[in-house]
């Protein structure tokens, strides 16, 4: 994932995955006719999962994926286009959390799934080591108030 362009605390969010041909998932998948593996695209949905969950806890827990549900994918991702991905919390408990989450290319879904996150404690130098990528791949929070923009 390349950033997050949007973040209501907690419940949702909206980011962005541009595919390009230095990709090295690209170079074996499959060479002749490269294409974005399903699972990293499903990579990309649990990782914006992961930073609403952190960015909610102040960046003291992390979720870890431990099962995907519904997972669909309905078109190829081709070098070239951009993703637009976008999560929303269903459930979320002490140990674990419900997402669900889309990955779109210019409207069409092309990816769709349900899943669970583990949440596990973060270590403080990786508490704050998150803090700082964060703010790296969502500029607009510098300063600014939290929520949905």
């Amino acid at each position: 994932m390349d950033r997050i362009v949007e973040l209501e605390r907690g419940r949702r969010a909206t980011g962005l995955k541009n595919v390009t041909l230095s990709e090295d998932f690209l170079a074996d998948h499959f060479p002749e006719q490269p294409i974005m593996p399903g699972v990293m695209i499903a990579e990309a949905l649990a990782q914006l999962g992961d930073w609403v969950l952190r960015e909610s806890s102040d960046f003291q827990c992390v979720g870890v994926v431990s099962s995907f549900e519904r997972l669909r994918f309905r078109n190829f991702v081709l070098p070239g286009d951009q993703l637009r991905l976008e999560v929303e919390v269903l459930e979320r408990g002490e140990s674990e959390a419900r997402l669900r989450g889309r990955a779109l290319r210019q409207d069409q879904v092309v990816t769709s799934a349900e899943f669970t996150l583990a949440l596990h404690a973060a270590r403080p130098a990786a508490a704050e080591q998150a803090s700082r990528l964060y703010r790296v791949m969502r500029p607009e929070s510098n300063g600014a108030p939290r929520g949905v923009g």
